[in-house]
């Protein structure tokens, strides 16, 4: 299942996710700081959804409430509950 989604609150404007079988296969940001992105992507790929969500869930940028990681998480949620 590919999954877009619009984040809020970071540099990034978008989150495209690819779940097959509970598990992340992809994960492409758009926008955003590109090498630390793609880290993340690379990190989480092989991953059971509900991991990636309890890692990343409520990371911080800064001062802003809420970072890449976290907005990654709320997609994750986001999709599960469709």
């Amino acid at each position: 299942m590919i999954y877009q989604y619009t984040p809020a609150g970071i540099c990034a404007r978008s989150i495209t996710i690819n779940v097959e079988n509970g598990m992340v296969t992809d994960v492409q940001f758009v926008g955003g700081c590109n090498g630390n992105l793609k880290g993340i992507g690379s990190l989480v790929r092989g991953m059971r959804v509900e991991d990636v969500i309890e890692r990343l869930e409520g990371i911080t940028c800064g001062p802003k409430s809420t970072s890449c990681p976290d907005q990654l998480a709320k997609a994750l949620k986001a999709m599960q509950n469709q």
